[in-house]
């Protein structure tokens, strides 16, 4: 690496980990404040409430990377090109090409260290922050409606009243239904817990079955029951689409496409977790034309601001797309690259304006 790629790759470095710091630390207070109001409740105590907030912040660090990046490289560049060392550069033959390349290089970095948070650290510690606070408030997993989670399984429909934190069952109903969609029977399990052999225990099971010219009802201590309803699938409730890993949202579609259940916010999840750690490169390219108007557009102070808003308006503008494939059924890979794609050519454009000046 050439001495005035060290220089940039230092300054914008450095630059970046100081904003994602002080992000961070803003949204730690702010989440921390959010959790008072739940101490007190069941056992959640204030030591929960840190340890939830800290287990937070790699899936908040993997949100605002980009952000960082925008304006932590806007600030580096416009504080050089104040200097006038942009200046020098340029007049010692460094084209803009060239310059573009050596941002890239440092934002792959950047790029990088948003896909590894967001596919292997922030899936796990959302997951631990979630458990963390649901054992202490003694509160269930999920419940998407009264009467508790419903699943399909093929041609049975699964209803759990209550997906502890452990990933065990409590209240378990089996509706076994025939290719004619004939009511077989019905399963009425007390609790149920997964086995290393990768089937589930239900313990104190009623089973009513559902024959031609009689009902009967069945009891039983223990049953082994198989189904494709499993840990894995149940840890989708803990977790949003958007921090969930690669493998997880991957698997989880391909359940909902067996049971042929709607799968579109998972798919732009998907998607997006493939082309959100390009967007640290989006945005440090859309840094430089700050960089080259130094002298005619404001100062760094001015600059940093326009800085903040293009990346709050990032933010924004990557959950509106989001929400709007999944209402108006866009196809998922155009859902989640429209943002980044915006944000490139309006760096396009910029830098097109300002060096046209």
């Amino acid at each position: 690496m050439l001495v005035y790629q060290r220089h940039l790759a230092r300054e914008i470095y450095g630059d970046t980990l100081l904003v994602l710091a002080a992000f961070l630390g803003l949204f730690a207070f702010f989440d921390l404040i959010h959790e008072l109001e739940s101490v007190g409740r069941g056992g959640y105590e204030f030591h929960h409430a840190l340890g939830f907030v800290a287990l937070t912040l790699p899936g908040r660090a993997y949100e605002i990377l980009p952000i960082a990046v925008l304006i932590g490289a806007l600030y580096g560049l416009t504080r050089l090109a104040h200097h006038s060392e942009i200046t020098v550069l340029r007049a010692s033959g460094l084209s803009t090409g060239a310059l573009l390349l050596t941002l890239a290089r440092i934002g792959s970095l950047f790029a990088l260290l948003t896909f590894l948070i967001g596919e292997f650290v922030a899936p796990q510690t959302e997951r631990m922050a979630q458990q963390l606070q649901l054992t202490a408030k003694s509160q269930l997993v999920g419940q998407e409606f009264r009467s508790g989670l419903w699943v399909k399984d093929g041609r049975n429909f699964i209803n759990v009243r209550e997906v502890l934190p452990d990933a065990s069952l409590r209240g378990v109903r089996v509706y076994a239904f025939d290719e004619n969609h004939r009511l077989l029977s019905i399963s009425e399990a007390e609790r149920g817990s997964f086995m290393p052999s990768g089937h589930w225990q239900l313990s104190n099971v009623a089973q009513t079955l559902f024959a031609q010219e009689k009902t009967t009802v069945t009891r039983q201590e223990q049953i082994e029951w198989r189904s494709a309803l499993n840990p894995d699938i149940l840890a989708v409730l803990l977790v949003v689409p958007e921090r969930m890993s690669l493998d997880n949202l991957y698997r989880y579609i391909r359940h909902l496409r067996d049971n042929q259940q709607n799968t579109q916010r998972y798919e732009i999840a998907f998607w997006k977790k493939i082309v959100y750690p390009l967007a640290t490169l989006v945005m440090i390219a859309l840094a430089l034309p700050f960089a080259y108007a130094h002298d005619r557009m404001a100062t760094v102070s001015v600059k940093v601001f326009i800085g903040v808003m293009l990346g709050i308006f990032f933010h924004m503008l990557n959950g509106l797309f989001s929400h709007l494939g999944v209402i108006a059924s866009w196809k998922p890979l155009m859902a989640a690259v429209t943002p980044s794609v915006l944000f490139l050519l309006a760096a396009a454009l910029l830098l097109w304006w300002v060096e046209r000046r």
